[in-house]
């Protein structure tokens, strides 16, 4: 059986988890670079989101990009959900600062994602004249550039990130 001061250290140890997580998620510097960065990259991202969840921009929606995603590329339809998850919704949450490091972070991974699965036969440099198949990658790898400058840094200035974070001290 427990005993109360196994149960108190517990849940010292649990809550001083917690606590630590909170502090790596929401801890933040006061920079500008990282308020442009942050805000940059979620308007650069939006448009994609948006075209995969909403159909805008020119994009086939949510039940197209899931097929597409499913059917095509055979990934797992959880994955396929999350990755529109994380370009449409994680863009916007990016852009306010919240969650920066888990954002920016998702972000990259589904750049990385990109690159593997679709864009690296292509090369390097994107289809400016119309020369290649596809799209190369070099817009991926400035993403993932921004994105792991955020996962390093935080939010930044204004931020809903350095909000909390000054809660948590």
């Amino acid at each position: 059986m427990a005993t109360q001061a196994n149960v108190e250290i517990s849940s010292k140890v649990v809550h001083g988890l917690e606590g630590s997580l909170a502090k790596v998620l929401f801890q933040t510097d006061n920079t500008w670079s990282s308020l442009l960065l942050r805000v940059m990259l979620g308007l650069l991202m939006f448009p994609h989101g948006a075209q995969k969840l909403l159909g805008w921009f020119g994009g086939v929606g949510f039940g197209g990009t899931m097929g597409v995603f499913t059917q095509k590329m055979n990934l797992p339809a959880p994955l396929a959900f999350l990755i529109i998850l994380g370009e449409s919704v994680g863009s916007l949450i990016l852009i306010v600062g919240f969650l920066t490091r888990f954002a920016a972070l998702s972000l990259a991974t589904i750049m990385v994602g990109a690159i593997a699965l679709v864009h690296w036969p292509n090369g390097f440099f994107m289809n400016w004249f119309g020369q290649q198949a596809g799209e190369g990658f070099e817009y991926h790898l400035m993403v993932i550039a921004i994105a792991a400058s955020l996962v390093l840094s935080g939010g930044g200035r204004w931020s809903v990130d350095r909000k909390i974070a000054e809660t948590l001290n």
